[in-house]
């Protein structure tokens, strides 16, 4: 990590790269989305190579940000670091603790009892679950906080009926997860699928 950090420093230092130095966190933005995007693609494609690889390229835009941060004295690599492990162990307390969880639904319970006492967990669902998820993830997501469950066929079929897409598309998303599918990875699938 410290090479990849020297790397990043030297991109955009005084002789460095014209592009590198003239991003911005707001700049990259798109950037992260990007590689976090392609990164899932190679899980799906089963090639540990380019898997490697793309965790690289995500991996290149926490040292991107974290040089510019560093450059701008809003915090470092570093501090970046020390806050995932301290929140790891913090959030495992049956693992660095005294805390039983024996279970994953035990686990996750803690997890946001955790969260809660951090103070972490926003006032409203949708300003828990990041905007810049794909719609599918993030309506699933937005569905489990609040505990939407799936009405039926019946309301699939009314709701196609009526033209109501974005009704019809919000229980789809409601039956995947009945079926434990996450919808976002099924509807990829389907898209490789029509690209072969």
């Amino acid at each position: 990590m410290e090479r990849l950090l020297q790397v990043m420093r030297r991109l955009r230092g005084p002789d460095g790269c014209p592009w590198d130095k003239e991003q911005t966190h707001q700049s990259l933005r798109p950037y992260l989305l990007e590689e976090a995007a392609e990164a899932v693609d190679a899980i799906g494609k089963g090639n540990p190579d380019e898997l490697a690889e793309e965790l690289g390229d995500v991996l290149l835009q926490v040292a991107f940000h974290s040089v510019i941060a560093e450059q701008e004295g809003t915090f470092t690599y570093s501090q970046v670091e020390q806050h995932i492990v301290d929140k790891l162990i913090r959030r495992h307390p049956h693992v660095f603790g005294n805390v039983q969880a024996d279970t994953p639904e035990a686990v996750t319970a803690n997890w946001k009892a955790i969260k809660a006492r951090e103070g972490k967990t926003a006032q409203s669902v949708c300003d828990q679950v990041p905007r810049s998820l794909g719609a599918l993830a993030r309506a699933s997501e937005i569905q489990k906080k609040l505990g939407t469950a799936f009405s039926g066929k019946d309301s699939l079929i009314q709701a196609i009926e009526q033209g109501n897409l974005a009704e019809a598309l919000w229980l789809m998303v409601a039956w995947c997860r009945q079926e434990k599918v996450n919808p976002e990875v099924l509807l990829r699938e389907r898209c490789e699928q029509s690209c072969v």
